[in-house]
């Protein structure tokens, strides 16, 4: 029995480890080749860059609804149909002869690649225990540098020899060739605890009109993000979306406070451990993100380094996460989170100092050295902090929590990059002193701009200190019913 269940696990991971690593490679494959689709297309750079904006507003939406449903039916149905409408979205990719149509398949891409992670975090917190979910988280992050650092690189070198369309029929037939072993590894609907039996009684326990609100809060709000760093965010179109974002939270508040089953117990976003470990996920992100948004570009305009320069330069932090994040993970499962998270919180705010003080405009050598060090704090902080949050919520909504967790963290990843490059476009017009008193080269605007992303760490360091310790986190699971949690962020049981 024993056997039976370590080689369960063991595929369990391969598979969710080798499809995220895939969704992250057909993320990264694509920003590198947008160049070359808007030559081919003959579009404008607006235009050619719905191929990106599509498929993030696609999956911003997509991420909180597969968390809710992973907690209401068969997560292996649902993660391998995820994965067939990947591989539909790649065929229309590869195949598409105008720029519509290959923005319509990145539109079907995303509606299944956000399955990924959503469903992947809930699969080793529904399948695995607290003690071990740590380690498999770190392997889940590990797929995520790997695909950071190879992709770019590879997709170069691929796309250059055979042509930007091979990208996708690389996905497509990887998500195929996935999507069998998604079927025999993740768990079923009955093995889900209180799950309901069958397809139609899940739908009735959805709470469609939260999902939509919920899932419609996030796609607006990153749309006037990026909107505003596209047109300004004076624009009507995207202060507007702001606006209508907030509406749609409200929605959600009252429609879940209001129903006898809602998307997602009002008593989530009273409990202090999960809500911190959705601020450190946002607010890292944040900076993390934006500086892999900002050093290329500061790397190109002022260093004159090219492509593959860049990528050099970004290589040794993504290699220290697809390293470090497993070490992490299990070190977060015998002592706690809370050490680690803020060990990693505090490496990379010296790291992105050191980016704003000294690298900036400096030789490339130490902008791979902050970058380098932002890598290694990020090992230290994802996986623990994802596992934390696993540890935080009950075994019948880890899946509508995570897939939240997973929602913010991706919207920090979202905000970052717009906010910071607007920063920079105004500091950069302003022609001003540094506001770092302690930088002394000749690049202020982009010591401003990781400047900036050094206050949303601080703030993210703010909010780790709602982490309960290893005390309340390692080696302890939530079951059955969920309680309120007390003043320290740990949640007790009635019959403990």
């Amino acid at each position: 029995m024993t056997a039976k269940k370590s080689v369960s696990t063991r595929l369990l991971l391969i598979v969710v480890v080798s499809a995220i690593l895939i969704s992250v490679l057909n993320q990264t494959f694509t920003n590198v080749v947008v160049p070359d689709i808007r030559e081919d297309f003959g579009a404008s750079q607006g235009q050619t860059g719905w191929v990106i904006t599509g498929y993030l507003l696609i999956f911003a939406i997509g991420i909180p609804l597969y968390g809710r449903i992973a907690d209401l039916y068969s997560l292996r149905l649902v993660f391998s149909t995820g994965l067939l409408v990947l591989a539909a979205g790649s065929l229309v990719c590869a195949l598409a002869p105008t720029l519509p149509v290959l923005v319509a398949g990145r539109i079907v891409q995303a509606a299944g690649a956000s399955a990924i992670p959503a469903l992947g975090f809930a699969s080793v917190a529904k399948a695995m225990p607290p003690g071990e979910r740590g380690a498999a988280l770190g392997l889940l992050s590990s797929s995520v540098g790997a695909g950071a650092a190879v992709g770019p690189v590879l997709g170069g070198v691929i796309a250059g020899l055979t042509g930007w369309h091979a990208l996708f029929y690389f996905t497509l037939v990887m998500s195929l060739a996935l999507a069998p072993a998604a079927l025999r590894a993740l768990p079923g609907a009955s093995e889900v605890v209180g799950a309901p039996s069958s397809l139609g009684e899940a739908i009735r326990h959805f709470d469609v009109p939260s999902g939509l609100a919920l899932a419609l809060s996030a796609g607006l709000a990153l749309f006037g993000v990026t909107e505003g760093q596209a047109a300004g965010f004076e624009s009507p179109l995207s202060w507007g979306s702001f606006i209508l974002s907030l509406v749609a939270v409200t929605i959600f508040v009252a429609r879940i406070r209001g129903v006898p089953e809602p998307f997602v117990s009002p008593r989530m976003f009273r409990n202090r451990a999960f809500l911190a470990t959705a601020g450190v996920g946002f607010f890292f992100m944040f900076t993390n993100l934006g500086s892999l948004i900002l050093a290329p570009l500061m790397l190109s305009e002022v260093n004159g380094l090219s492509a593959a320069g860049i990528g050099l330069v970004l290589a040794p932090g993504a290699v220290l996460v697809a390293v470090l994040s497993p070490v992490a993970g299990r070190l977060s499962d015998r002592f706690g989170s809370r050490l680690l998270v803020r060990t990693g919180l505090i490496i990379v705010l010296i790291s992105t100092l050191f980016l704003s003080t000294v690298a900036a405009g400096n030789v490339p050598v130490l902008v791979a050295a902050g970058l380098a060090g932002q890598g290694l704090g990020f090992a230290a902080i994802n996986s623990p902090n994802a596992n934390a949050a696993a540890n935080s919520l009950p075994r019948s909504e880890s899946g509508v929590g995570l897939g939240i967790y997973q929602m913010l963290f991706f919207l920090g990843g979202g905000f970052g990059p717009a906010i910071g490059a607007t920063f920079l476009a105004i500091r950069q017009n302003a022609e001003a002193a540094a506001l770092n008193p302690f930088y002394l080269t000749d690049v202020a605007p982009f010591s401003d701009a990781f400047l900036l992303l050094a206050f949303s760490i601080m703030i993210a360091l703010f909010a780790s200190f709602g982490l309960p310790g290893s005390k309340q986190t390692a080696n302890q699971g939530i079951e059955e019913p969920w309680e309120e949690p007390d003043e320290r962020g740990s949640i007790s049981r009635s019959d403990s």
